[in-house]
């Protein structure tokens, strides 16, 4: 039986592996197309009001036939909550991503996403969720990887450098401001405040994109404790696109003057039907599924795989290049990625007393072998009547 449980649990292991890697791609190829749309000049409201309304009504069915008996009773601490994911993770989450695509490229955009687990990580800590002990290296390596990763990002922001890869002549769009069909009136006093400030049309891309990761961070830092109090991960999911979906609705009665800015080109209703299906519906599901497997360690693991598929997909779709600043910030986040993976693999390798054997690939969660020791110790105790205590 010990057996049979151990091949199962390689065979989903395995799965999940893939999966994590399709998700990126897939990310990739929603950053290829969404940039496409932003060249078009679609507005980012109306972008992210689609993507999340089809998302939502793919999503909160879902949950509520699946959830039905094991959801919780709602009350009005949980809908704060469930406001501030909706806040954070739909709504600043993925406007300020738009925004920052448009001001760079695909590329850029996919390099500072890996940031996202170490400002989960600071949140974390801020929130007294993470505990870190700076006497034992695993601390110190945590600490020491966070200040890594945040270089690599401002060093992103402060240094471009020379394209290495493609012709910077077809990167052009990226030092344009972008149209005023694309761009939120109530919007730009901030951009243009920014640029007085001296810094140029990318800079200020990147620096968008960096609040981008902020904000995902703060989504999965509210999260984490929020899941303990309601178990229901879809409607979780449901009620975060909703109140993402509202405040969508009421920015843009603020920030959308035009009614032609609801109208989509093709191009523009491919990249939204993307968008909501592939990139926020099945990616949200795989992820959860991968990391009720493999735990959110292996899981930010694939984060990095996300710069090289959009780099390709961009340099073969869009032409777009790759710069020498891309690169070497990006290898510090990654870097600082995964000295933060590895010592909070290492901290909860020693809390829970068990050590694997070998592989990264075929390792369930390290607090399921344990318990799964411990059911298994009880359940022999118990079989033999015989047994002392």
């Amino acid at each position: 039986m010990e057996a049979g449980l151990e091949s199962m649990g390689v065979s989903e292991a395995w799965k999940a592996h893939v999966g994590m890697a399709l998700v990126q791609l897939f990310y990739g190829g929603y950053h290829v197309l969404t940039k496409v749309a932003l060249n078009v000049g679609i507005n980012q409201l109306v972008f992210c009001f689609y993507r999340d309304f089809l998302a939502f009504t793919i999503v909160a069915p879902l949950a509520f036939f699946l959830e039905r008996r094991t959801r919780p009773p709602i009350t009005k601490k949980l809908l704060m909550s469930f406001f501030f994911l909706g806040l954070t993770g739909i709504f600043g989450n993925q406007l300020l991503f738009l925004i920052g695509l448009s001001y760079t490229n695909p590329t850029y955009a996919a390099a500072v996403q890996p940031a996202i687990p170490v400002f989960t990580f600071l949140f974390t800590v801020i929130m007294g969720i993470e505990k870190v002990n700076l006497l034992r290296y695993e601390g110190v390596a945590k600490v020491g990887g966070t200040l890594i990763c945040v270089s690599g990002a401002i060093l992103m922001v402060f240094y471009r450098g020379p394209a290495l890869i493609g012709d910077t002549e077809m990167d052009q769009v990226a030092q344009i401001k972008i149209s005023a069909r694309g761009q939120p009136e109530a919007s730009r006093w901030l951009i243009n405040g920014l640029l007085d400030l001296g810094f140029d049309n990318f800079q200020l891309g990147v620096i968008f994109l960096i609040g981008n990761c902020i904000c995902m961070a703060a989504f999965l830092a509210i999260q984490a404790p929020l899941l303990k109090e309601y178990p229901a991960n879809l409607s979780v999911t449901a009620y975060s696109f909703f109140f993402g979906v509202a405040l969508m609705v009421v920015a843009s009665l603020f920030m959308v003057n035009e009614p032609t800015d609801w109208i989509l080109t093709q191009s523009e209703i491919l990249a939204v039907v993307y968008a909501g299906t592939i990139a926020s519906a099945l990616n949200y599901g795989i992820v959860t599924w991968s990391n009720k497997i493999l735990g959110p360690a292996l899981v930010a693991l694939y984060n990095p795989l996300q710069p090289a598929f959009s780099a390709f997909l961009s340099q073969i779709f869009l032409g777009t290049p790759i710069y020498l600043g891309s690169i070497l910030g990006g290898s510090l986040i990654v870097a600082g990625l995964y000295i933060v993976t590895w010592a909070s693999y290492k901290e909860r390798q020693k809390s829970f007393g068990v050590t694997p054997n070998g592989s990264w690939v075929t390792e369930p969660l390290i607090h399921e072998k344990s318990a799964y020791q411990k059911i298994a110790g009880s359940s022999s105790v118990s079989s033999n009547p015989n047994s002392s205590d």
